[in-house]
């Protein structure tokens, strides 16, 4: 299966130099050998910096010759890397297309005095969605999804057991490798403990004074080290959008995880996946578009709420309130539907149930079709189709 990301990079890869950052295991690797038209991790044009012979060959000055395309992969762990890169593009860009890829926020270890300014196109990659699975997804492949979460090994594994190993495998990986060659910490099991924790807090807003009672830790500390894990890839959190016209919250963030195979209460777990899906999106159009494209919730001061809204250059596009079963028009959707600019609202759930209310600029839909509609393979709206109510 070719990941949704493929050709928008291979068209980027003509002009600049691509970055290409996402979770450890989401499927980068496996998009850049594809890119190389190979399968194997041996390729000359693959230079992965954990391996020995590639770290020597690139401190020494050495370059692969004859490759039209090089992948370097990892090497963010350098701490001179941007110059290293910068160095290698200027001298060969003429003749070499560059990608590099890395298990954390390239756009974070990147600043400092960005050295590679003006030289790369920037790419997120998000596990895989309802929509990549299938053309027209159906039910079964949303239990898979929410089962077994969006990460290629396991999701195509289809067996809990191989989906125990992998998160065991994976998890030392993240905090035993990738943690301590990117970040100056000592307070590893803390981190790992806290990660431990974010399970059980996904979908509400997230208090750093709350859970630092539970590490026995600074509210400074517990900050820094959601910054760590939202750098490595692990949990992300999105803000409060605000209308004048409201008395809404402006500071909580709620919090989601990458993987949200890992949450154990199934509504949470709906609501995340739904999270993904749509942070995935916004990624997507801004990454290609070049659009400033954002995911945020609403919440009001007497506590009622929208799961999610999108907006573009600020403006909002479209509204989400997820609900596990077939149920009536959310009455939170209804509130905020006549006091704000919103154009639409879905309202959707693991059931059948599709139906219009335009009074209400609202649809409840299946999840399966609504993912089919905001897509990155098909990032248009298509006409809205239902019962109307």
């Amino acid at each position: 299966m070719d990941r949704y990301l493929l050709n928008p990079i291979e068209q980027d890869l003509a002009s600049k130099m691509v970055l290409l950052a996402g979770p450890r295991q989401v499927g980068k690797t496996t998009l850049a050998l594809r890119l190389l038209n190979t399968t194997s991790y041996t390729h000359p044009a693959y230079l992965n910096w954990d391996t020995i012979a590639v770290r020597k060959l690139l401190l020494d000055g050495g370059f692969p010759t004859g490759q039209v395309r090089i992948v370097l992969d990892e090497i963010h762990k350098y701490k001179d890397w941007r110059n290293l890169i910068k160095g290698l593009y200027d001298v060969h860009k003429n003749e070499t297309q560059f990608l590099v890829t890395g298990s954390a926020r390239l756009d974070h270890y990147r600043k400092g005095g960005d050295s590679l300014q003006g030289r790369y196109h920037f790419y997120r990659m998000h596990p895989i969605s309802l929509d990549e699975m299938q053309s027209s997804p159906k039910a079964t492949d949303l239990t898979s999804l929410l089962t077994l979460g969006g990460f290629p090994e396991p999701l195509f594994a289809e067996s809990k057991r191989s989906w125990n190993r992998w998160q065991k495998e994976r998890r030392s990986r993240v905090f035993q490798e990738d943690l301590l060659s990117v970040e100056n910490v000592r307070e590893v099991s803390q981190i790992e403990l806290l990660a431990s924790l974010l399970p059980s807090r996904v979908g509400s807003p997230f208090s750093a004074n709350a859970i630092r009672e539970d590490l026995k830790s600074s509210h400074e500390s517990v900050v820094r080290w959601i910054t760590i894990l939202e750098n490595l890839y692990v949990a992300y959190r999105i803000y409060p959008w605000s209308d004048h016209r409201l008395k809404a919250l402006r500071k909580e963030p709620k919090l989601y995880l990458w993987d949200w195979s890992l949450i154990p209460n199934e509504g949470a777990r709906f609501e995340n996946l739904v999270a993904s899906h749509l942070l995935k999106y916004v990624h997507f159009k801004s990454d290609t578009e070049g659009e400033d494209w954002e995911l945020h919730y609403l919440r009001d001061l007497e506590k009622r709420e929208i799961d999610f809204i999108v907006t573009k250059e600020l403006e909002p596009q479209f509204a989400v309130e997820c609900k596990l079963g077939e149920k009536s028009l959310s009455p939170q959707i209804k509130y905020f539907s006549e006091r704000t600019a919103i154009p639409q609202f879905y309202q959707v759930h693991t059931g059948e149930q599709d139906t219009i209310y335009r009074d209400q600029k609202s649809r409840i839909l299946p999840f399966t079709a609504f993912a089919s509609l905001f897509s990155c393979k098909q990032t248009s709206e298509s006409p809205s189709c239902g019962k109307n109510a």
